[in-house]
């Protein structure tokens, strides 16, 4: 993992000690070599261009901005052909200083392999701090900028990055990185969210493919129509891939445990499944898949909420005021073009296809979004475990058995014995699925229509067969979203003013 090298005073000062003895002693050598063709001006041209290399080194390693506000110019997207420009223009500038050398013609061949020598000598220890390269490890930081030992950048409120975001508060913490409410300078002083990701390669490389997303759905969605997170800029800050996203609140999930996991009203939940249809459904036509959806990256634009009390339970409750969502968190994304990996989405979102490795697309997708409307409506996970066999065990009891044409095709056949779930229900895992899990319906709080509804968009959208799951267009036209407000919803009409929508 790499970090940054810091150097107490002493050192430094002993470090420059050093470099000063290595010219030095280059010099006595040279003039030793040459003591007839040294002159006042040569030593003066050497000491110009040693001043000329100290003055590169003490250069920062700011990468430029992709900013996506009317204040950039530079829109390019990140393309590892910029970096060989800089590397050509440095070589053709190399090419063109050896050739003034050779015009000059006074010079005998040895002194022009010193200055070689002495060039190599200063291009090896200014090289680290170029501001053109293109590879952010330890050696291109600056001395001020420091990582703790996982890799994330060390930062406290009140720094600033890129001379543009001031740094207010952590927002949340992840293994990619950290999240950061910042100001931005350049936008006004408005409040942005900035996602850091850590300096390890393999994040790094996740946030270029997230930022390459993002880059194409601010190209599809510039007025930000499908509630998807809207990115405002990146770069690169001394190794640390950097995001800039518009500020939003608590996600559905902590707004949910912050509520001691009080579920969502009827109406509430219309409103969020219709938004999250509608959004992934964008990613999907984008030729997109997201691929890990569940209630921490689904996000509310506002999160404030009224307080009461339950007499019953002698606990106070809290009702969103708002259900107005974004989808975030595209470092998962795939387009249907790239590499499928095994294995996607978390654990209790995971479709049946992925778990079997038959292969997924983004019917994956709406399994997800099954399980988190689920979520929504009973306050907690429809398969919580973290098995698979005994995932697939809680699926047959909920929705019935796995089809035998899945069963045949995979080659997971070691959770199957004769075509059947190799489950043994006397267990202890199997008393337990027994016994938290029930069919489906059981779980209806009421038996009013627009709950059924709910229930028969749910089990479309929890379907075995990829094939045969509800396609999210289809879903937008379920008869769940045209009771209650989502009538107004479909006809054009905002969702805002009506009262249903905060309980």
């Amino acid at each position: 993992m790499p970090h940054s090298r810091r150097y107490p005073s002493s050192e430094r000062a002993s470090r420059s000690s050093y470099q000063d003895r290595d010219r030095d002693r280059g010099r006595k050598q040279r003039h030793r070599r040459s003591p007839s063709f040294s002159s006042s001006s040569d030593r003066e041209r050497d000491r110009d261009r040693d001043r000329r290399g100290r003055g590169n080194r003490q250069e920062g390693s700011y990468a430029r901005s992709r900013s996506y506000d009317n204040r950039s110019a530079d829109r390019r997207p990140y393309d590892r052909r910029y970096c060989e420009g800089y590397r050509r223009l440095d070589q053709s500038r190399e090419r063109d200083r050896g050739n003034r050398e050779r015009e000059h013609g006074g010079a005998p061949s040895y002194r022009r392999k010193g200055s070689r020598r002495k060039h190599k000598r200063r291009r090896r220890r200014t090289r680290s701090y170029s501001p053109s390269s293109s590879r952010s490890d330890s050696r291109t930081r600056a001395l001020s900028v420091r990582d703790d030992e996982e890799g994330h950048l060390i930062c406290r409120s009140g720094d600033v990055l890129q001379e543009r975001y001031e740094i207010v508060s952590t927002l949340g913490e992840g293994t990619f990185g950290r999240v950061m409410q910042c100001i931005d300078h350049r936008r006004g002083g408005a409040a942005v969210a900035l996602k850091i990701i850590k300096n390890v390669e393999k994040y790094k490389e996740a946030a270029r493919l997230e930022i390459n997303v993002l880059e194409r759905i601010n190209e599809k969605d510039p007025e930000n129509k499908h509630l998807c997170v809207q990115m405002y800029d990146w770069f690169d800050y001394h190794g640390h891939m950097c995001i800039s996203f518009e500020l939003l609140a608590l996600s559905t999930f902590d707004f949910l445990k912050e509520n001691n996991y009080l579920p969502y009203s009827i109406a509430q939940v219309r409103h969020m499944a219709y938004q999250l249809c509608l959004s992934v459904k964008f990613l999907h036509d984008t030729k997109l898949t997201h691929t890990d959806l569940k209630p921490e990256n689904i996000l509310f634009v506002n999160s404030d909420f009224t307080m009461t009390y339950n007499v019953e339970k002698k606990r106070d409750e809290r009702t969103v005021k708002s259900t107005d969502v974004r989808v975030v968190d595209f470092g998962s994304a795939t387009f249907d073009h790239e590499h499928h990996s095994t294995i996607v989405s978390t654990r209790h979102y995971r479709a049946p296809e992925v778990i079997l490795e038959l292969g997924w697309s983004q019917p994956c997708d709406v399994w997800s979004i099954g399980c988190i409307l689920f979520e929504y409506y009973l306050g907690f996970t429809l398969f919580q475990t973290h098995d698979n066999r005994e995932h697939l065990a809680m699926m047959e009891r909920i929705l019935g058995p796995v089809p035998s044409r899945m069963i045949r095709k995979t080659r997971k056949q070691k959770y199957f014995y004769r075509g059947r779930l190799d489950w043994d229900e006397s267990s202890s895992a199997g008393r337990y699925v027994r016994e938290n899990c029930k069919p489906l319906r059981r779980y209806l709080l009421s038996e009013a229509e627009e709950h059924h509804r709910l229930f028969d968009l749910i089990e479309s959208m929890l379907e075995y067969e990829p094939a045969k799951r509800l396609a999210l267009a289809d879903s937008l036209r379920h008869p769940f979203f045209e009771s209650g407000t989502a009538g107004d919803a479909v006809g054009g009409k905002s969702w805002e003013g009506n009262r249903d929508i905060s309980r």
